[in-house]
């Protein structure tokens, strides 16, 4: 242990108590009031314990307020970015804490990490270590939905960052961090057809549900687990009744791929998919929301960075690819150097189980306290 982790385990109970207060403050993306209240809750922390009261606004009209501080005047310029909407509609899940588990909305993804970056700059500012290091904490408020909003200010802010950290949760179960993520994808397909008696005049129509169905299959095969690449039509719709040849139907689809070579792929397929049946037009719409995060060899190097600074906590920690997209995809993907994972510890982000494990936040705190010092 070291003076940093024993600082951090002496302020556990703050450390949780900060967190209790920043998740009891409700915050689903798409509530730009109970949003900005959270906002204002988070602030209030920054100041408390950091001793920062102006932070720079971003405002929005139609989702929460964006806002970042500033710590420190050193020659590293650190970025430190977390999101505070969350998926959970006001008072679906309680708050409670259970064996040493600390169950929230947000509580994992990402509240918690978002803390224990707090406390991390705390420690390091009680010890006079921040010397050669100017953080800023970029704090976001749509990145359960997509991002759009803040996407421009992450890549902008990170332009003008030497490195970027992301303190989503780790990997569940192993609490490994996270070097690289596959790229989303969000498309829609709607199809138009001729409706007609199913009875009497069926070949007088076009199925907008037959097209469709053909399209599906084209598009399930575009799934290549060797290359990571995974395409999920996850919601369809069409029809208006069982006796009706169907005019309209619409697919929404999901994909996720390891490389930009892959995410151009199937854009490519994708938007230039072309009607199968007589009588029948398609409409694409969508984007590639999230590009790959790719391992590189400057993610190599934090990461290993990041290892020798658990070793000096007491833990060890390795390094994954996962399937879920962050805001640490925009980062790396406009070759700013990005670790990803270094939240709290947990399980069940967008489940009923979400929580953290209450013991590892002081030493996950020091974990981030000490890989500042070593960049």
């Amino acid at each position: 242990m070291t003076e940093i982790a024993d600082y951090l385990k002496e302020h556990e109970e703050e450390i949780l108590a900060d967190i209790i207060t920043f998740v009891d403050a409700e915050s689903p993306s798409e509530d730009k009031e109970m949003v900005d209240r959270c906002g204002n809750v988070l602030k209030k922390i920054f100041a408390e314990r950091l001793g920062v009261v102006e932070p720079k606004l971003y405002p929005q009209t139609d989702r929460g307020d964006h806002f970042s501080f500033t710590v420190g005047n050193g020659s590293k310029r650190i970025l430190i970015a977390g999101h505070f909407d969350t998926v959970w509609d006001k008072g679906r899940l309680p708050r409670q804490i259970v064996d040493g588990k600390l169950y929230g909305p947000g509580v994992l993804d990402m509240k918690s990490g978002i803390i224990q970056s707090i406390w991390a700059l705390k420690a390091l500012l009680h010890f006079k270590l921040l010397d050669d290091l100017q953080i800023k904490f970029l704090c976001t408020s749509d990145e359960e939905i997509g991002s759009q909003t803040s996407r421009p200010i992450i890549e902008e802010e990170a332009k003008n960052s030497d490195i970027v950290l992301i303190t989503e949760p780790p990997v569940a179960k192993t609490g490994a961090l996270k070097t690289a993520r596959k790229g989303v994808g969000i498309y829609q397909i709607k199809v138009r057809g001729k409706s007609s008696h199913a009875g009497n005049h069926h070949r007088a129509g076009a199925s907008a549900i037959h097209e469709l169905a053909l399209q599906i299959v084209k598009l399930e095969e575009l799934t290549n687990y060797d290359r990571g690449t995974t395409v999920n039509v996850g919601v369809i719709n069409g029809g208006t009744r069982r006796n009706v040849v169907p005019e309209e139907a619409e697919a929404l689809i999901d994909f996720r791929v390891k490389t930009e070579e892959e995410a151009d792929r199937i854009v490519a397929h994708l938007e230039s998919l072309t009607p199968e049946l007589d009588g029948t037009t398609l409409e694409v719409e969508g984007e590639l929301n999230r590009p790959p995060m790719e391992r590189t060899s400057d993610i190599e190097e934090l990461f290993e960075k990041a290892e020798k600074a658990a070793e000096e906590v007491g833990f060890t920690i390795t390094e994954a690819q996962v399937g879920g997209g962050s805001d640490g995809n925009f980062t790396a993907s406009i070759g700013v150097p990005t670790l990803d994972g270094l939240g709290g510890v947990g399980e069940g982000p967008h489940a009923e189980i979400e929580h953290i494990v209450i013991e590892d936040l002081p030493k996950r705190s020091a974990m981030l306290a000490h890989l500042l010092l070593k960049l």
